[in-house]
């Protein structure tokens, strides 16, 4: 399908567009997603609230890295305001009194940048001005993406006559342990140097621009077939748009890694249907190619490993770039909430839950309620690895409950590899996720009705309920949602447990 530019006229769109950070990254990950993103942004996905959350994240780890370099000076004309931005900084870096510019805004090479950090490095009188380049990422770590970044912003900072003396970036440093009081800001951060892969990097820069705005020339996009590129180093927004006309046991909808699914498309292959006999694929693609309902003549006896009463537990946890409470660690799971539905030896069905709101630690109040739950007997049902994980963790920050939360994980029975090993259902499409088993299993069971859906979504509400709304309304709103939310999801393995246990009992009467 050729895209057609519908709302520009012709000689507005001959103009080639500025580029900047954001729509350089997305030019080198497709040319067609950087067409889309300036003549059409309207077909993309809009990010949902877990993603959105991330990305409000790192405009929040982005501030209080300023904090790093006193005295440092925003520029603060918005990101729409290009002149004014531009004489702003130009001010800016002509006051030697300034040590750090933070957002300067350059141009050059008809791109654009905004500088995380531009620090000023003292030289000798009359010597020129010399500077260096930081970004900040509310990553853990160095990704090929960043260092795209970096060599993107030198050439147009070396374009527009700045003396670049080095390049870093600067990232949460996983290692550093809160103490309590205030947060340590030298340890919180890590600033890597990575000037001379930077200075490889920069020399395939020009010609990328080129071919870049070569192509923005154009009247319509270019004719790109989606593939793995487009998951790489983000999920594009524009995949819903780019695959809506694609069959719907299209080839890429095979689950597992995208290199597969690429090396079929590269031998002709549009279908899963059609993909030929004797091709090597994992267990739950060869169950997504047969596309029938498969149950294991053992499913009933896994089942009936657990025993009563049976405990249905979630947890909902949040993960702090920037952590609040003393012995934590950056992006720590802290577990915040957590919904039990307890089947009782009468086959009556209690429910117990527990959500801390208030910005303090959560986790020794949240042990204790959740002991008094467990109680001592019965399987303590989870749909993951996740819930054990985080009653470990809990087990060395609590030492006088360490023995009482150690003996609930001799309990734990996963639910996941029973429906894995022993149930599939063509509406699973490969996955085995809570979210994709419940609708084709319990269809009166879904998320739909609910305000949150997800788990990121559930984390950012939670954040934003305790550290950020003052509103008594709105935290009373966000409350009810979460709430919801974790029962939805333990009430779910009640009646999985229920439907699988009917069907294996049917597959042995016959």
């Amino acid at each position: 399908m050729v895209e057609k530019i519908i709302d520009l006229p012709q000689d507005e769109i001959r103009k080639t567009p500025r580029l900047s950070k954001s729509k350089y990254i997305s030019g080198l990950q497709c040319h067609k997603r950087l067409y889309l993103d300036i003549y059409q942004p309207y077909l993309a996905t809009l990010p949902d609230a877990g993603t959105q959350a991330i990305l409000d994240m790192g405009t929040d780890v982005g501030e209080l890295a300023r904090r790093r370099f006193p005295g440092g000076h925003l520029v603060a004309a918005g990101y729409r305001k290009t002149e004014a931005a531009l004489a702003q900084t130009a001010t800016l870096m002509a006051d030697e009194s300034v040590p750090a510019i933070f957002e300067a805004a350059l141009m050059a090479d008809g791109v654009l940048v905004r500088v995380d950090i531009l620090e000023r490095v003292r030289t000798e009188d009359g010597a020129p001005a010399a500077w260096r380049l930081i970004e900040v990422k509310s990553s853990t770590k160095v990704k090929d993406v960043h260092l795209d970044d970096l060599a993107l912003q030198r050439h147009v900072l070396v374009g527009a006559g700045l003396n670049i003396v080095s390049c870093h970036l600067m990232r949460i440093n996983t290692a550093y342990t809160y103490a309590g009081g205030e947060v340590d800001l030298n340890e919180l951060f890590a600033i890597e140097e990575l000037s001379s892969i930077v200075l490889e990097r920069q020399v395939t820069v020009p010609d990328r621009i080129s071919a870049m705005k070569a192509m923005l020339l154009a009247s319509t996009a270019p004719v790109i077939d989606p593939d793995r590129h487009c998951f790489t180093p983000y999920e594009c927004p524009f995949w819903a748009h780019c695959t809506s006309q694609k069959p719907a046991r299209w080839i890429f909808h095979l689950p597992g890694a995208k290199q597969i699914a690429s090396q079929l498309a590269e031998q002709g292959i549009v279908t899963i249907d059609a993909i030929p006999d004797g091709t090597k694929l994992s267990a739950v693609q060869r169950k997504v190619k047969e596309n029938v309902e498969w149950m294991s003549e053992k499913l009933e006896a896994a089942l009936k490993t657990v025993r009563l009463p049976v405990h249905h537990l979630d947890f909902e946890t949040v993960m702090l770039a920037v952590p609040r409470f003393a012995g934590t660690r950056p992006y720590q799971a802290l577990p915040v909430q957590w919904s039990n539905h307890i089947e009782q030896d009468s086959g009556e069905l209690v429910h117990h839950e527990f959500l801390h709101t208030e910005g303090t630690d959560p986790r020794k109040s949240l042990a204790e309620s959740l002991l008094n739950s467990l109680g001592s007997k019965g399987s303590i049902c989870v749909y993951s690895s996740y819930e054990q994980s985080v009653i470990e963790q809990l087990a060395e920050f609590l030492p006088e409950q360490r023995t009482a939360l150690k003996a609930l994980v001799k309990r734990i029975w996963d639910l996941h590899p029973i429906v894995k090993e022993h149930y599939y259902h063509p509406e699973f499409g490969g996955s085995f996720s809570l979210k994709e088993v419940l609708p084709a299993l319990v269809p009166s069971l879904r998320y739909d009705d609910l305000t949150i859906r997800e788990g990121g979504q559930a984390a950012s509400e939670y954040y934003k309920m305790v550290f950020v709304e003052t509103d008594w309304i709105e935290r009373a709103k966000i409350q009810e949602a979460l709430l919801a939310y974790c029962k939805r999801d333990t009430l779910a393995m009640v009646e999985l447990r229920r439907v699988l246990g009917e069907k294996a009992k049917g597959q042995a009467r016959i």
